[in-house]
């Protein structure tokens, strides 16, 4: 008798989400086995029993796709929105698999944002133990002290927990706005802008321009391209993985 494997391993094996997303799905109800509503801890055999998520059969991963998308601004980084906002799904409709987003970028962000169908490689590259580097341009008014720059560097507290300190730098500074380079080690909802927020910054601009080796360069906003082997090889090797 095969083993039964966790039943959000299986829906990340098979593209459905990262292991993270998938146990979101599972709490919601989305996922059934055998006709019986899923919970967390649950555990499967793929080949005999029948997993469903939104009431259709998970189907065998198909082959591993990974690309980058120039999120622009006013789009939501989920597949459907209930609100009828625009989704990054309406920017990725040629690509030839179900992919999804590897993390988050806010509805006013812009910038690198990763999809795929490999639910391992989502979580290697998310997942704070691996520690990518996600690199931002972020515009903030009216000026930055060295006080605040001491700050976003070092680490605040948000709910209750301290960031991992950050690499910020200045690269452009202007009468009533300053141009900054921040480079996070972690991937907290929001977290430049909360960060900021607390230190009575306004931010104007906010652009993902790399995810660990792999820069945006002049991708338009809007258009997506595949990632090359070589592409994939270094974001895997920034995060410790094979």
């Amino acid at each position: 008798m095969a083993q039964k494997v966790k039943l959000q391993k299986i829906l990340s094996g098979c593209g459905v989400a990262s292991r993270r997303r998938a146990e979101e799905f599972i709490a919601a109800g989305r996922v059934t086995v055998n006709g019986v509503r899923a919970t967390i801890g649950d555990r499967a055999d793929p080949e005999q029993d029948r997993i469903l998520f939104d009431g259709r059969p998970v189907a065998p991963r198909a082959a591993p796709v990974y690309l980058m998308l120039h999120k622009p601004r006013g789009y939501v980084t989920t597949l459907h929105d209930e609100k009828g906002r625009r989704c990054v799904a309406d920017l990725v409709r040629g690509v030839p698999a179900r992919v999804y987003p590897v993390g988050r970028l806010d509805r006013e962000s812009e910038g690198l944002l990763l999809l795929t169908n490999d639910g391992e490689f989502a979580n290697a590259m998310i997942h704070p133990s691996h520690h990518v580097p996600k690199t931002y341009r972020v515009t903030v008014r009216p000026g930055v002290t060295e006080e605040q720059l001491g700050s976003l560097s070092g680490g605040m507290m948000i709910d209750g927990r301290k960031t991992a300190p950050a690499h910020v730098r200045i690269l452009e500074e202007q009468p009533g706005r300053v141009v900054l380079q921040i480079v996070l080690h972690e991937g907290r909802n929001r977290e430049i802008r909360r960060m900021c927020e607390q230190l009575g910054l306004e931010t104007a601009r906010l652009k993902r321009t790399a995810f660990g080796p792999l820069k945006l360069g002049m991708l338009p906003p809007g258009r997506w391209r595949m990632l090359t082997g070589d592409e994939v090889a270094a974001l895997k090797a920034a995060a410790g993985v094979r």
